[in-house]
C-alpha cells in the first residue's frame, strides 16, 4: 500500500491550515497514495501549552454533518483516498476529546478514535482540555485495511498497540505533536527523540505490524510567556513489521511523502517470530493493577 504523510507547520489561521492540507492530499493522491495520514490537532496551533478556557472555542463538532470535517471528506472523495484526521472534538458543553476521524475514500466517515492516554506536563496541559477516550482500542475498518489508529501519548504504551493488534489491526497509526523544550540540552533532546522512535519501532516488532507516525514540525511560542515554547521535532516516519525504517522525514522542515508499505510482509514476519502464539495469557492478570508493590 502507498501511504502518504503530511508533516506541516501549524498556524493560528485554521482555514489556511485546512487549505494547505487539502492541497497536499491532492498532491499525494497524484503520487499514488491510497492512505493519507495527518499530524495531531492539525487545524490549529498546539493550544495545550497553556490552560485557557477561551481555547475551548477551538473545539468542533465531528458528526457526519460537521463543517470542520467537510473539506477533508471532500478531499477524500475527490481523490479516492482514505484520510486520517485529528480533531479537537466538542462532544457536549464542558465535554471535549482529542479525536482521530478516519474518512473513507468515498467521503464517508469510517470510524473515530478518542485519545485514551492524556498527558499533563509543562507545555502539554492536555488533561485540562481532553476527557480520556471511551471508544476503546478498536481498529477501524477501511477499504485499505483494518487501521489501528492511536494518538500521540498513546504511542508510549505497549498495551495500546497490543490491544489494537489483538483486535486485528493491520497497521498502527499515530498522529502526533511532540517536540523539545528550549531548556533541555542538545544531548537530552536527542535522547528523547531517539526514545520516541525506538518505542514505536518496538511496537512494530512486538506486534509484527507496520507503524506510521506523523508529527508536527516547527517552533510554536507559548502564549503565556511562561516557557520558550515548543520546537516540534518533525521526524515523521514509517517502520515495517520488524521495526525497519522505510521512511524518515526531516527534523526541521515540512514534508510530504508517499511510502510503499508491503502489507503482506506482516504474515511472513509473524510466522518467523510467533510472539502472539507464545504469549502467557494465563499469567498477565497483574497487568490490570496500577502497581504491584
Amino acid at each position: 500500500m502507498k501511504v502518504g504523510i503530511i508533516q506541516q507547520r501549524g498556524s493560528a489561521d485554521r482555514e489556511n491550515n485546512r487549505q494547505r492540507i487539502v492541497k497536499k492530499i491532492g498532491e499525494l493522491a497524484q503520487q499514488g497514495a491510497k492512505l493519507v495520514v495527518n499530524q495531531e490537532l492539525h487545524d490549529s496551533l498546539y493550544f495545550c501549552q497553556t490552560e485557557d478556557v477561551d481555547l475551548f472555542d477551538l473545539a468542533v463538532d465531528i458528526s457526519d454533518e460537521s463543517e470542520a470535517l467537510a473539506p477533508y471528506r471532500k478531499a477524500a472523495r475527490e481523490n479516492g483516498v482514505v484520510v486520517v484526521t485529528s480533531m479537537f472534538e466538542r462532544r457536549a458543553p464542558g465535554l471535549y476529546h482529542n479525536t482521530a476521524v478516519v474518512i473513507e475514500k468515498d467521503g464517508s466517515v469510517a470510524g473515530r478514535y478518542r485519545k485514551m492516554h492524556i498527558p499533563d506536563d509543562p507545555a502539554y496541559y492536555e488533561k485540562f482540555y481532553f476527557t480520556p477516550g471511551d471508544l476503546d482500542f478498536e481498529p477501524i475498518d477501511t477499504s485499505v485495511g483494518r487501521l489501528g489508529v492511536l494518538v500521540c501519548w498513546d504511542q508510549w504504551y505497549p498495551e495500546a498497540a497490543r490491544l489494537m493488534a489483538l483486535r486485528g489491526a493491520e497497521m498502527l497509526i499515530y498522529p502526533t505533536a511532540i517536540g523539545t523544550a528550549a531548556g533541555d540540552t542538545v544531548e537530552e533532546q536527542n535522547r528523547q527523540l531517539d526514545a520516541w522512535m525506538l518505542v514505536q519501532r518496538g511496537h512494530a516488532v512486538a506486534n509484527g505490524l507496520p507503524v506510521v507516525t506523523v508529527n508536527r514540525v516547527g517552533h510554536e511560542a507559548d502564549p503565556s510567556g511562561a516557557t520558550e515554547g515548543i520546537t516540534f521535532w518533525g521526524t515523521s516516519f514509517v517502520a515495517g513489521p520488524q521495526g525497519e525504517l522505510l521512511y524518515r522525514a526531516p527534523r526541521e522542515e515540512e514534508a510530504i511523502a508517499v511510502v510503499d508499505v508491503d502489507m503482506k510482509r506482516s504474515e511472513a514476519v509473524r510466522r518467523w517470530w510467533p510472539f502472539l502464539r507464545d504469549r502467557r495469557i494465563d499469567a498477565y492478570a497483574p497487568l490490570a493493577s496500577r502497581f504491584l508493590r
